[in-house]
């Protein structure tokens, strides 16, 4: 199995938090399209005798292209991968772009999954965020939505200055009122370099408080684990049968593609990434160049690498993969790195797997790094 990301940089305003590429100029969108278009020629052989199961079109804003637009991106990667028969086509989008007209076009295309950035379901906190939608248009897109796709997925935001206990609570049952069987939700998160950062220090905003986050995000596990989602990943809850499987993908350290500036791609030994710039990706794909970097693991990045993907979900760390995969020194070196971590009920080993507790869930980034192996080929 495979998958191929596709990331659109293009978005009608810049979220306060956001440190992803994209640009809120679309003049150069025709070009930029021709040249992703020009890139999923150009790396067809990466992927000889792989099947493709996903194809996501991240962002930006991926729901700014016309519906014949993301057609012919689509229509590219059919003529020249081989794709599943039963593929996940998923497209990133913002509220104010899912008019009902639109999404019953959508619902015609090839598209089968959508995944909505609607981060909350009030005025305030969007206006902090500087989102392009309104409370009004997150709700109405729901409502929309969910009538013609089955495979809907929402994205929410905690931790958000201001943001109480009980209207995060508020936030999670609008949500599940809507029966979505997705929800991706995420920790705001003060990144260098974002207007988030720069309102913070001037005192206009407050900072993140990292204690009310990790009660948030209890509270998200609690109520949705009482609507049967299952939390099997950091950030992901899905119904049986509507887990993300380009995400899951990531997470298990299958091979993909990432086409467009700044997209990443692994093959299970090379990890490479595209500029993050336009116009120099345009004008080195017209030129038949990849404007890519490419790093080769070692078997220590792969381990690290599998350390931190396999906490953050329901899979685990398998020690007998560690074992087979990186050698009985690495299973040993994890075994002796966990051993503070178990007694201090953060992790814990069932059926050869080494798994985070529901303590230990908020940390199991920074338990991972603690994990790591550091300078051993």
């Amino acid at each position: 199995m495979s998958g191929i990301y596709i990331h659109i940089p293009f978005c009608k305003q810049a979220c306060h938090y956001c440190d992803f590429h994209f640009s809120t100029s679309l003049k150069k969108k025709d070009n930029l399209i021709n040249a992703l278009e020009k890139e999923l020629e150009l790396r067809k052989g990466e992927f000889k005798g792989t099947t493709v199961e996903t194809i996501y079109f991240g962002g930006g804003t991926p729901s700014l292209l016309t519906i014949e637009e993301l057609q012919s991106l689509i229509n590219t990667v059919y003529k020249y991968y081989k794709v599943s028969k039963t593929p996940e086509i998923t497209l990133e989008a913002n509220p104010d772009d899912l008019s009902e007209q639109q999404v019953l076009k959508l619902s015609k295309s090839p598209i089968n999954r959508l995944s909505i950035g609607i981060q909350s379901f009030f005025e305030d906190d969007l206006k902090l965020m500087n989102r392009a939608h309104n409370a009004k248009e997150a709700r109405q897109c729901i409502e929309e939505t969910v009538r013609y796709f089955d495979n809907v997925s929402i994205d929410l935001i905690y931790g958000i200055p201001g943001l109480s206990n009980e209207r995060w609570k508020e936030n999670i049952d609008i949500a599940l009122s809507y029966g979505v069987p997705h929800i991706s939700s995420y920790a705001l998160t003060v990144e260098p370099r974002t207007a988030l950062e720069s309102l913070i220090k001037k005192g206009l905003i407050k900072n993140v408080n990292d204690d009310q986050a990790q009660e948030q995000f209890h509270l998200l596990i609690e109520r949705l684990e009482a609507h049967d989602f299952q939390h099997y990943e950091l950030s992901n809850f899905g119904k049986l049968d509507y887990f993300s499987k380009n995400n899951s993908a990531y997470w298990q350290g299958k091979a993909y593609i990432g086409i467009g500036p700044s997209a990443h791609s692994f093959d299970g030994d090379n990890r490479s990434w595209n500029v993050s710039n336009n116009t120099k990706y345009i004008k080195s794909i017209e030129k038949g160049l990849l404007p890519m970097e490419t790093e080769t693991l070692s078997v220590t990045d792969k381990y690290n690498e599998y350390v931190m993907t396999g906490l953050r979900t329901i899979w685990g760390v398998s020690l007998n993969k560690v074992a087979e995969n990186f050698g009985e020194n690495f299973r040993d070196y994890l075994l002796l790195q966990s051993q503070p971590f178990i007694k201090q009920q953060l992790l814990y080993i069932d059926d050869e797997k080494l798994l985070v507790t529901k303590k230990g869930k908020f940390l199991s980034d920074g338990i991972a790094s603690d994990l790591f192996k550091i300078n051993v080929s």
